[in-house]
């Protein structure tokens, strides 16, 4: 026989900064993740009294204590998705998917050193391009540029590494000496 499980208790304002706390202190994150972290929480068990929390208050708080930092989370996000070999475009969108705002995307923003450093990193990873192990077909050669641009590379840059002679010549490109 099976127990009906019981609906955890409604939040009450310590409960609720609790689960705030412990969010952070899990989980890098921005003001707006923190947001709608509390606001789902709050659909799910609802709230003990009659006037609702103020979850934008509590983010502020969290904000001025100095337990989150929009810039600081911008700054990792995006260095570890240019790491792993996204360009600029997909970084963009995953910090505004993240709440970050424009300014703050605007001022991390890679310099050209790093959105090469990141193609070259795909294109080592996928074997794209002059990495590939063997002679690459107009089909193929299409599918690479394709896979990039959804990476969220520029098209430039795509194609000055898919066209590369040879991985040599694609990792001095990367270092920024161009042989045009």
């Amino acid at each position: 026989m099976t127990r009906a499980r019981r609906p955890p208790a409604p939040l009450d304002p310590t409960r609720l900064e609790e689960l705030a706390l412990a969010y952070v202190a899990r989980f890098a994150s921005s003001r707006a993740k923190l947001e709608a972290y509390l606001a789902r929480k709050l659909r799910e068990r609802g709230w003990d009294s009659a006037c609702p929390p103020q979850v934008a208050e509590l983010a502020e708080r969290f904000v001025a204590a100095g337990y989150i930092d929009d810039e600081a989370y911008a700054r990792s996000k995006a260095g570890s998705l240019m790491r792993r070999g996204y360009g600029m475009r997909r970084v963009g969108q995953a910090l505004g998917a993240a709440g970050i705002a424009s300014e703050v995307r605007e001022k991390i923003a890679p310099d050209e050193a790093e959105r090469r450093a990141a193609a070259l990193t795909l294109a080592r990873k996928r074997s794209f391009g002059p990495f590939a192990a063997g002679p690459v077909d107009r089909a193929l050669r299409e599918k690479q540029i394709a896979a990039m641009l959804r990476a969220g590379h520029a098209i430039n840059h795509i194609i000055a590494l898919i066209d590369a002679p040879g991985a040599d010549e694609a990792e001095d490109w990367a270092q920024g000496e161009d042989h045009e």
